[in-house]
C-alpha cells in the first residue's frame, strides 16, 4: 500500500578484521523488505457538444480528468514503488500525462520552484511505523490529501471524471503526517503542511490539517479540515469537510460529501465557497459491471476558488466494466450547467480564445489497464 528488520541498536558489534562476517540465515533473508514495483496506464476519448476550440473541457485551473475534447489521450501513467513500512517504508510514484499537468499548475514559480519541477511527481513520501500504542505512523513528504471522497486516480473512484468537490480542494499536500487508530473503527491524522495543494511554499506561513474517522462494515464516516495562510500576504483559508458512504446493501452503496470554507481578503471582506455531492453505486458481487450516478451543486459565489463567482451543478451517470481484474473500462455522460460562462464553444473572439457559454455535456470513454 516483511517483516521488521532490526533497529541499529539492535544490530551485533562488527566482528574483528580476523574473523569472517556471519552468514545470514533464511529467516533474516525472508525478513527483508521487499521493493514492490506496480503501474497503470488511464487513458480516454471525449466528447464535448460544445466543440470548444481550444479542445479544452474544463475552464482554467481544473480538469484532471478528460481534459481533452475530441482526442485520445492519456490521463494518467502512473509507476509505483512502494517499501511497506516494517517499520520504515517510502512510496514513490511518477505520472505522466495531463492529469498531472493540470494539479501543478498552481505551483509557486521562484527559486528552485516551478510547475517543471514537480510535473511528473504524484507521490513521494517516507514511512515510519513507530509500534507506539497500537500503531502510531509518521509520513513525510508529498502524499494524498485526505480531503474529500475522490482520489486522484480514476480507478479509484466510483465515476470517471472528478466532482467539483474534487477538483476544487487539495488532491495532495507536503508536510508531516501523523496518524493513529484508536480501536479498530476510530482513527484520527493530524498534518503540518506547507500549504493547499503546494510543494513549495509562496509565503512564511503553514497550514494545518487534521482528521476524524470512523469505519465499520456498512458505515464510514470522516471529519476533516485544514486551516492556514494561502495566499501570498498570509490570509487565513479555512476548509471543513465530511465524507460518508453508507453500504445500503450487499449490490447497493451510497455517499455524500460536503464543503464548507471561509478565506480572509486583504480588503477585509471574507469570501466564502461550499458544496454537496451525492453518490450512488449499484454493483451486485457476481457482476464484473457496476453503475453509478453522481449529482452534485457547488456555489463560489464571490469566485474565491474557482477564479469565477458562479454556481455549478453537475449530474453525471457511469457505466464501468471490468472484462478481467487488470482492465477497468468506464462509459460515462456528464452535464454541467454554471451561473456564469466559464465553458468554452466552438467561436472565437477578436482575441482567438473561445466564447463561453453556461453549460456543457460531455460523454467520456476512460481505459485502465493495472500492471
Amino acid at each position: 500500500m516483511n517483516a521488521e528488520p532490526q533497529s541499529a541498536d539492535d544490530q551485533p558489534a562488527p566482528p574483528a578484521e580476523s574473523q569472517a562476517p556471519p552468514e545470514p540465515n533464511a529467516a533474516t533473508i525472508d525478513e527483508a523488505p521487499k521493493l514492490q514495483v506496480g503501474a497503470f496506464v488511464d487513458a480516454y476519448f471525449a466528447w464535448n457538444e460544445n466543440k470548444p476550440a481550444d479542445h479544452a473541457n474544463f475552464f482554467p485551473g481544473v480538469g484532471t480528468s478528460a481534459k481533452r475534447d475530441f482526442e485520445a489521450g492519456v490521463n494518467l501513467a502512473q509507476v509505483d514503488f512502494v517499501l511497506a513500512p516494517r517499520p520504515v517504508g517510502f512510496k514513490l510514484s511518477l505520472g505522466f500525462g495531463t492529469a498531472p499537468e493540470v494539479v501543478h499548475a498552481a505551483e509557486a514559480r521562484g527559486i528552485a520552484a516551478h510547475p517543471d519541477i514537480w510535473r511528473n511527481l504524484v507521490q513521494a513520501s517516507a514511512q515510519w511505523q513507530t509500534g507506539l500504542g497500537r500503531g502510531l505512523l509518521l509520513e513525510a513528504g508529498v502524499y494524498p490529501s485526505h480531503i474529500g471522497m475522490e482520489a486522484f486516480q480514476t480507478r479509484d473512484n466510483w465515476n470517471y471524471t472528478r466532482s467539483w468537490l474534487g477538483e476544487l480542494s487539495p488532491y495532495y499536500q507536503t508536510g508531516l503526517k501523523l496518524s493513529y487508530p484508536f480501536s479498530g473503527r476510530w482513527s484520527a491524522q493530524l498534518h503540518l503542511l506547507n500549504g493547499w495543494q503546494v510543494i513549495s511554499d509562496n509565503n512564511r506561513g503553514k497550514s494545518v490539517g487534521a482528521q476524524i474517522a470512523y469505519g465499520a462494515d456498512k458505515l464510514s464516516v470522516s471529519l476533516n479540515g485544514i486551516v492556514g495562510p494561502e495566499l501570498a500576504n498570509d490570509d487565513i483559508r479555512a476548509l471543513v469537510d465530511v465524507v460518508a458512504t453508507w453500504k445500503a446493501t450487499a449490490s447497493l452503496s451510497l455517499g455524500t460529501s460536503l464543503d464548507l470554507a471561509r478565506e480572509d481578503r486583504p480588503a477585509g471582506l471574507d469570501a466564502g465557497w461550499q458544496g454537496v455531492g451525492l453518490y450512488a453505486r449499484f454493483a451486485p458481487p457476481a457482476w464484473r459491471t457496476a453503475v453509478a450516478v453522481r449529482g452534485e451543486y457547488y456555489d463560489d459565489a464571490d469566485g474565491a476558488i474557482s477564479g469565477v463567482a458562479q454556481t455549478l451543478r453537475e449530474l453525471t451517470l457511469t457505466l464501468e466494466h471490468r472484462p478481467v481484474p487488470r482492465l477497468i473500462l468506464k462509459l460515462e455522460g456528464r452535464y454541467d450547467r454554471s451561473s456564469a460562462d466559464v465553458f468554452g464553444t466552438r467561436e472565437t473572439g477578436v482575441d482567438g480564445q473561445p466564447l463561453r457559454t453556461r453549460d456543457q455535456l460531455l460523454v467520456v470513454l476512460g481505459v485502465v489497464a493495472s500492471f
